[in-house]
């Protein structure tokens, strides 16, 4: 039913938890992006990896993903950034989104960690609104991106045969 509250338990996100990561995001976004959970989870180094996963009945139906960074474009303090949401789409509307977030924000609190930021697509109003009722808000910055051209590949560049 939706809307009625389930009581998951909570935990750190696994390595083992992968498969069934690519599974969730795919179910929901149409797309297999199995690649950046597997770099997210097996192969990135640099920044502390923060994360929290839910469980009903012994299975994955929740994860939240992000960084810990000790300071962010000359802003010296530390900040988490979030890079995944993901509820299983049977799951959503009942409370699991909302536990995993509260228990990582009490996580962060502990560390010191007074801000956590993260981005959306202008499309997303599920999630927008959700993050909104939780208390993110916009933030007095402005995101530019620039899309760059597609080289040709060349003998000996990176990924192309001798390491950089």
């Amino acid at each position: 039913m939706q809307g009625e509250r389930l009581r998951p338990s909570l935990r750190s996100i696994e390595t083992r938890d992968v498969e069934r990561l690519i599974e969730m995001d795919e179910q929901i976004t149409g797309v297999c992006r199995r690649t950046f959970y597997e770099r997210k989870l097996l192969h990135e180094p640099g920044d502390f990896r923060i994360s929290i996963g839910a469980e009903v009945g012994g299975v994955l139906v929740g994860a939240i993903l992000g960084t810990l960074r000790q300071g962010e474009f000359g802003v010296p303090e530390p900040i988490a950034i979030l890079d995944t949401v993901l509820v299983d789409r049977a799951s959503q509307g009942h409370g699991i989104a909302t536990a995993m977030l509260e228990q990582l924000s009490r996580n962060l609190q502990a560390f010191g960690v007074r801000r956590v930021r993260t981005e959306l697509s202008w499309e997303d109003h599920q999630l927008d609104g959700f993050l909104n009722r939780r208390g993110f808000a916009p933030v007095p910055r402005r995101v530019l991106e620039m899309t760059l051209p597609v080289l040709p590949a060349r003998a000996g560049a990176p990924g192309h045969g001798k390491p950089a």
